[in-house]
């Protein structure tokens, strides 16, 4: 029987997305596009810079999608500076420039004989809710449209397009009005669709305006005869023809978003999205006050992965962070194993890993504040933009060569953009910003290396007695928890022995969990996503430098307010510990020297004898300790389903890991602490990917390391027992990678939370409460 999920089974307001049903889901909303931007270094506004963009972006039509329909595209769009010169041939007695916000507003789409009831009674709503922020509304205006080339597709959901004009009587000006205006944009897609009524602003700025739509490239101007005006001027210009891939096109879906455009796809975009969820109770900035709660969600649940990286970016912008700042933050390039960095710039990275994972795949994305123009490309590089300078300042950035008709003889500067390299145009000082300028000058900003004193390695935890296993009490357990013979030996004992996993054939007849005769366990009914025709895997052997494995346990802290506070954390070589490591965290504050490492253990066991009745009962009881433990200043959770018994049954650890993860993602506690799985079950690589993937910081098999002593101690093991635990983690983490790189994914701490997963099998309801937002097209 076929399912969609329940987490992404309502339509998009102001999107136009069905519902998911089959095998369409609106939560895989991704695209492979062409994108550029077009500057005057100097910031000298000019028509000639709005139509160089608009040149550039029809060359870019062979990256878009169109429908069986020639005329139905996935969307094309522009993001300029406000136009003050040309909306003064619009609005009477408009402010200065800069002292009111405007922006298109996508209303409810029109009847047959004219504007929607709905159109109206949203226009009336959102002047409701501007004023009821202390602004004013200074002004509507229909913007003119030709539809006429068109396709039916495209005008079966097109919307009615209005401009909106606000200021402050309060007399706030740029980026100050910018930030009274997201609060009330966020209210009004609150609101609006609370009301039923699909509205959908690409901007509201004082800054930067955006005009796109579900449009080809070439109809981007014709439908937008504003485009064609002679007062339509920018210093800059950024454009993008969008393909999306294996998704429904839909208005609001076109590039640019409000800061950015991008070509690519963000893997990690589901975990991102419950990460930034989890964070809101701890965010606050004194320009928002109380009133940042009505910012959340700040990522729109089942958007598209450009659409929340741009929501994350515009937070972190509006909350403090110069744009180029954040960026850095949200895609920092490979430092983990760059031997010549700057410390200090090593330390910027560092420090910024404590509070947010990258958000990584493979992207090249530009972005403009309305001042700065700039793009970076993912820590790999897999997505190809090239630029040229002129002598008279034109910079032209694009994924392609070829866009823009330059004279050879005037171009002074040509490249291409690097892996972790930053391309930036300072329209404010009339020159390129040095990627090294650039990053020196944010590792100066605050002493992000004494912060990170506080940041604990795990080597600085004090060792504690080891104590051997009992073989008498070993295989009552290791039978609990399914283990064979035959798994200890042709699995484990390579990586303990060896530390690296056995070789096997390519191909297997081993059945699907779901079709199964024999009991299987619950890792065995999930797949991991792999990555798509335009979205390519890593090699992990030679992209050794851009991979990473190292992670941390423990709380972040106010993303908006950077402090040592940050560092009270852990930090770890592997996601996979021994059972030795696992004591030393657990126990680290015995002696009070680590106050910040304050550690609790959730017992992960049920009672045998009340089956399904007693396994429910378990689980709320975890998530209960968990919420307890919490409000008790907890920092470190450990998760154990160690110790069966007759009468207490293990729990699966991956049910009761994402059961207690998703519970604290949605109470918004989750950040508040670290999360450790001492798993009695987990013993192969795809086990670990699946606990980190659904929320495990670290994961301790330890009954696995202690399988393996006992082997030893009885002479069926060839292994070093000094060496064997560190060759099994050696192992498990090469192996971590290997799999988390057929995604396109490099760093455990992106991965982590991620959920690249399909469940095949499993009850609709199972994974909606335990397994939120996971695609499970088989039930």
């Amino acid at each position: 029987m076929l399912h969609s999920a329940a987490s992404t089974s309502h339509a998009l307001p102001g999107l136009g997305l069905p519902p998911a049903q089959g095998l369409y889901d609106p939560a895989n909303e991704h695209d492979a596009c062409g994108v550029s931007f077009v500057a005057d270094m100097h910031g000298r506004q000019s028509n000639e810079i709005v139509r160089q963009a608009l040149g550039a972006l029809t060359c870019l039509q062979h990256r878009g999608a169109t429908n069986a329909e020639p005329n139905t595209g996935d969307g094309a769009g522009i993001l300029i500076q406000v136009p003050d010169a040309f909306l003064r041939t619009q609005f009477e007695d408009l402010p200065d420039a800069g002292a009111y916000a405007t922006g298109l507003v996508f209303l409810p789409g029109p009847d047959d004989d004219g504007p929607s009831a709905d159109a109206d009674a949203a226009h009336a709503l959102i002047d409701e809710i501007v004023e009821g922020e202390g602004l004013a509304v200074h002004a509507w205006r229909e913007v003119p449209v030709d539809a006429s080339d068109l396709g039916q597709q495209a005008l079966d959901v097109i919307p009615s397009i209005r401009q909106i004009v606000i200021t402050d009587p309060e007399g706030r000006t740029g980026l100050d009005l910018d930030r009274v205006a997201y609060i009330a944009r966020k209210r009004i897609e609150h609101e609006t669709a609370a009301a039923g009524y699909g509205t959908y602003l690409p901007s509201l700025s004082s800054r930067t305006f955006v005009y796109k739509g579900m449009l080809t490239t070439p109809q981007l101007s014709s439908f937008f005869p504003d485009l064609q005006h002679p007062e339509m001027a920018s210093a800059l210009a950024l454009v993008h023809s969008r393909f999306s891939t294996n998704t429904f096109p839909a208005w609001p879906l076109a590039h640019p978003y409000r800061f950015v455009a991008h070509n690519g796809e963000i893997n990690t975009v589901r975990g991102n999205e419950n990460w930034m969820r989890a964070r809101e109770a701890l965010l606050g900035a004194d320009h928002w006050g109380e009133r940042i709660e009505d910012l959340f969600p700040i990522c729109t649940p089942d958007s598209s992965d450009t659409a929340r990286f741009d929501e994350a970016l515009e937070l972190l912008h509006l909350g403090g962070y110069p744009l180029h700042h954040a960026v850095l933050m949200m895609i920092p390039e490979a430092w983990e194993r760059h031997e010549t960095m700057p410390a200090a710039e090593r330390a910027f990275y560092q420090f910024y890993a404590s509070a947010m994972e990258a958000w990584d795949g493979p992207a090249s994305v530009t972005f403009t504040d309305g001042t700065i123009v700039g793009a970076v490309l993912d820590r790999n590089g897999l997505r190809p933009s090239r630029y040229w300078v002129t002598d008279d300042g034109l910079v032209v950035m694009a994924s392609e060569v070829g866009v823009v008709d330059i004279d050879p003889a005037d171009i002074v500067q040509k490249g291409r953009l690097e892996p972790g390299k930053m391309f930036l145009v300072d329209t404010a000082e009339g020159r390129i910003v040095d990627d090294a300028e650039i990053k020196a000058s944010l590792a100066a900003e605050h002493p992000y290396g004494e912060w990170l004193g506080e940041l604990m390695d795990l080597h600085d935890l004090p060792r504690r007695e080891h104590v051997l296993p009992k073989h008498d009490e070993l295989v009552p357990e290791l039978v609990a928890n399914g283990y064979t013979e035959e798994e200890l030996e042709m699995l484990v004992e390579p990586m303990a022995a060896e530390g690296k996993e056995n070789i096997g054939s390519m191909g297997t007849d081993t059945p699907q969990a779901v079709l199964s005769d024999r009991p299987r366990m619950l890792f065995d009914y999930f797949a991991q996503l792999f990555a798509q025709v335009t979205n390519p895997p890593l090699d992990a052997i030679r992209e050794e430098l851009v991979t990473s494995s190292f992670t941390r346990i423990g709380p972040q802290g106010n993303l908006l307010e950077p402090g040592a506070d940050w560092c009270h954390q852990i930090r770890l070589d592997s996601p996979v510990i021994s059972e030795d490591d696992l004591i030393r965290i657990v126990r680290a504050n015995d002696e009070g020297d680590f106050e910040h490492l304050r550690t609790v253990t959730l017992d992960a066991r049920y009672e045998v004898a009340r089956g399904e009745e007693g396994l429910r009962d378990a689980l709320d009881r975890i998530r209960a300790e968990a919420s307890a433990a919490v409000a008790d200043g907890k920092t470190i959770l450990v998760i154990s389903s160690r110790g069966a018994t007759a009468d207490l049954a293990p729990m699966p650890s991956l049910l009761a890991t994402s059961a207690v993860h998703h519970h604290m993602v949605r109470e918004k506690t989750r950040t508040r602490v670290g999360i450790i799985v001492n798993a009695a079950d987990a013993r192969e690589v795809h086990h670990f990917a699946l606990l980190l993937g659904f929320g495990a910081n670290a994961i301790c098999p330890s009954l696995v390391f202690e399988s393996v002593e006992d082997r030893i101690a009885r002479g069926v093991s060839a292994a070093d027992l000094a060496q064997a635990a560190d060759n099994y983690v050696k192992a498990a983490t090469k192996g971590v990678i290997k799999v988390m790189s057929k995604m396109g994914i490099s760093t455990v701490a992106s991965y982590t939370g991620a959920q690249i997963f399909e469940a095949v099998g499993l009850g609709q309801d199972l994974v909606d409460e335990f397994f939120t937002g996971t695609t499970s097209k088989l039930g």
